[in-house]
């Protein structure tokens, strides 16, 4: 004796949805079968498949990658714009607060060595000798502010320094991030960046502040040269734009073309790593391996610099 599930055709029972037991539902999801109604249908290569399978689909998919393992991201200028934000704040919270007398700018611009304030002159003693004399200490990185070697990146005090800088990222921000995902290009920035404090900190005089995101910046043009030589592109434009850049480094002045040069080298020197790096499923380990083994090799730099400081 055969039976009939109810829902069937032969049961002669109008099949009902499955999320729905209250609804006729005369479509089927083309993945797991089981009947759907209207509202349940969504739309699928063929046919039409349930909420439920449609949101598993989505899981098991594999995500994009870029050509060189990144993860792909629908807003490839979401990075660029959240750092030009964080500069932007930066720099309107040292506009209220005083400028180019704002406290923020001895606590995060980069100096080498601290010094003493008195009145409007510095001198080169120690936190100690300095609050006996009544003066005010900004300590510098070999006193134990390392933070300054990343957060100078993010300071400026005149609007046109502002405006060339975050002009220049968000020309090329967009196109490195799109290249190569959201992780790797933000490691770029920050290593460039890093990579310049570090030349800062070794060849820069020992009192003189440094701010600005301009060593990130040429970090991002490296990248951008290394990679079209990578795809046998046309350098001729960004071999121009450097040697525009190179030209207003070293004729104008105040210019930290220490910082300039150790973030291009470390831009270049990241993206080597990144494009460079073997397809295969260890693509990744060896990118994240090359990546923090130079910022060790910088971070060891700025050690051997303290030494000799100190």
């Amino acid at each position: 004796m055969s039976t009939e599930s109810p829902g069937s055709p032969a049961s002669g029972v109008a099949p009902v949805c499955y999320r729905h037991p209250d609804r006729e539902a005369h479509i089927r999801c083309q993945r797991c079968g089981q009947p759907i109604c209207p509202d349940c249908m969504r739309d699928a290569s063929v046919g039409f498949q349930c909420p439920v399978c449609v949101s598993q689909g989505q899981k098991s998919s594999r995500q994009g990658r870029t050509a060189y393992g990144g993860r792909t991201s629908g807003n490839p200028q979401a990075t660029t714009m959240t750092l030009i934000g964080i500069n932007v704040v930066v720099w309107l919270a040292i506009l209220v607060t005083g400028r180019g007398g704002s406290r923020l700018i001895d606590l995060l611009a980069l100096r080498p060595d601290g010094i003493c304030l008195i009145g409007n002159s510095g001198y080169n003693t120690g936190s100690a000798v300095c609050s006996a004399e009544g003066g005010t200490f900004l300590p510098g990185v070999v006193d134990g502010a390392y933070w300054q070697l990343v957060t100078n990146m993010f300071v400026h005090v005149e609007v046109w320094h502002l405006a060339a800088n975050m002009l220049a990222l968000y020309l090329f921000g967009p196109q490195m991030e799109h290249v190569l995902g959201r992780v790797r290009f933000l490691a770029l920035f920050l290593v460039s960046g890093l990579a310049g404090s570090a030349l800062v900190y070794w060849l820069a005089p020992e009192f003189q502040s440094t701010v600005g995101a301009s060593g990130a910046v040429f970090g991002l043009l490296g990248g951008f040269l290394v990679i079209t030589l990578k795809t046998r592109g046309d350098v001729r434009p960004i071999l121009i734009l450097l040697g525009l850049n190179a030209l207003i480094t070293f004729t104008i002045p105040r210019i930290s073309w220490q910082g300039h040069l150790g973030g291009l080298i470390g831009g270049a020197l990241v993206a080597a790593l990144l494009v460079y790096a073997p397809r295969g499923p260890r693509r990744t380990v060896l990118q994240a391996a090359g990546v923090v083994g130079l910022v060790v090799l910088l971070g060891l730099a700025v050690a051997a610099r303290s030494v000799v400081l100190a």
